[in-house]
């Protein structure tokens, strides 16, 4: 496959002022040379403008540049077509490509042989994907930290360090006469302890990172006609589901995403909560009840102008010991709820106490969806509860790759039996296999550890062309 030189659009095939073809592979240049003679006389990393010929046949007019390897991007000789955009002329150039002897690229090829030929390790060939789809600052920012290497180089040092200690452990176990083992358990321990601590707050950063690259999966939940569509809508800041003074408007979930305050919500607007004979309505209800199985945050309204009723104290039961903040809505309405029933709404949803943060979060706020009342704190809220008040500066490493944390929660095992054994005196050989396990485990992140199958599947994720 590597011997194949492909062809790909390196845009989106629609009609655009410019659209570009990339080919790499070691006959990159004589195929596109057929079509744009003036490339066999071009010097590396220039462009140059004319017409793309297929025989008399006159194609387009283009501006072509010429990456010759090992300077480019795949390594390899990388040339780039810029056409215009549109489908009928690049599929047409595409077509006349093949017939000189290209192949279509899979998705992913080209990142695909930048990694095999060593240009990019696997998690700045990833991060290359993160880029594309990235749908916030957040994980536009942490893709490009993956790509600049921040990742590749933490892992290479952890590793860096279980290498030093396997290879010591190694040396004494066939040279005892030059490498002492005598005191090693003590010298190793501290080092151990480092390796597990720094392993442990990247996990820990991990569960960060993927709220912020992802969004907090949020479900706002509510007896009927409290001010959930309202407050979806003011949190948009559009009219985006309706709202009416009639109970059981919503019959079906909506889902929308919203970035406040430098994180994204993907918000889902429920059906309210009630008992009702409405078959059409009991069907909203029963979907509402399934979306809350995977939500992260759930936005538990109440019409504080009003009582808190059965249908108040079956929502608390079916949301208790979830991530929950009460918003008391309509404050601008009155506030008719005695101190008592809140608590008992309180105890329900937190019967063993608010657990989620180093401080405690607030168990309510009163909002009104008129005027935006309470929505400072209803961010602030979220902000304590998900990121305990603060979102870590840029140069924290995260991770966000569920593959790469994976790998991590299999290297701090790892060390944790190392660590079990220090404890429990066992021979040094013992401590050698482990500390070999996580040096493996962290090898899949960056690439070092890793098979064909999981290669393709990873690259086959990408979008043609990259």
């Amino acid at each position: 496959m590597l011997n194949d030189t492909i062809a790909a659009p390196a845009t989106a095939v629609f009609s655009s002022g410019i659209g570009i073809i990339r080919l790499s592979g070691d006959e990159a240049i004589e195929i596109a040379s057929k079509l744009f003679p003036k490339l066999t006389k071009m010097k590396s990393h220039t462009i140059c403008y004319g017409f793309l010929a297929d025989g008399e046949n006159i194609l387009d007019e283009a501006m072509v540049s010429l990456m010759k390897a090992p300077n480019s991007y795949t390594r390899e000789d990388v040339v780039e077509i810029n056409c215009h955009g549109g489908a009928k002329v690049m599929n047409r150039i595409l077509e006349a490509l093949v017939k000189c002897g290209a192949r279509l690229a899979e998705p992913g090829e080209f990142t695909k042989r930048a990694f095999l030929h060593g240009r990019i390790d696997l998690s700045k060939a990833e991060a290359v994907m993160d880029i594309i789809s990235s749908k916030n600052d957040f994980a536009l920012k942490s893709s490009v930290n993956q790509l600049r290497g921040l990742v590749y180089e933490t892992v290479k040092n952890i590793r860096a360090g279980i290498l030093y200690q396997i290879a010591y452990i190694e040396s004494a176990l066939d040279d005892p006469e030059h490498f002492s083992l005598d005191g090693y358990e003590e010298i190793v321990m501290g080092k151990i302890k480092a390796i597990v601590y720094r392993l442990t707050k990247l996990i820990k950063a991990a569960e960060q990172g993927k709220v912020l690259k992802e969004g907090i999966n949020t479900v706002i939940i509510g007896k009927p006609n409290v001010g959930k569509s309202s407050f979806l809508n003011l949190l948009l800041g559009e009219e985006r589901a309706i709202v009416t003074a009639i109970a059981g408007t919503t019959r079906d979930i909506l889902s929308e995403s919203v970035i406040i305050d430098g994180f994204m919500l993907n918000i889902i607007d429920t059906a309210g909560i009630r008992s009702t004979e409405d078959e059409i309505e009991k069907i909203g209800v029963e979907r509402t009840l399934k979306s809350l199985a995977n939500a992260d945050l759930i936005v538990y309204l109440i019409d504080s102008s009003g009582d808190i009723d059965e249908n108040d104290l079956r929502i608390s039961e079916l949301i208790s010991n979830k991530r929950v903040i009460v918003l008391l809505n309509k404050i601008d309405l009155g506030f008719n709820i005695s101190d008592s029933k809140l608590e008992d709404i309180v105890h329900k949803i937190y019967p063993h106490g608010d657990n989620f943060g180093d401080k405690k979060a607030l168990p309510y706020i009163r909002t009104s969806t008129k005027d935006g009342t309470g929505i400072g704190e209803f961010s602030e809220a979220v902000r304590e509860m998900f990121f305990r008040g603060e979102i870590d500066n840029e140069e924290e490493v995260y991770i966000t790759n569920q593959r790469h944390k994976e790998a991590l929660m299999k290297a701090l095992e790892s060390m944790g039996q190392v660590q079990k054994s220090l404890a429990d005196k066992m021979p040094e050989d013992f401590l050698a296999i482990d500390m070999m396990a996580a040096y493996e485990s962290l090898g899949k992140i960056i690439g070092e550890q890793v098979d064909d199958d999981l290669v393709n599947e990873i690259f086959g994720k990408f979008c043609v062309g990259k």
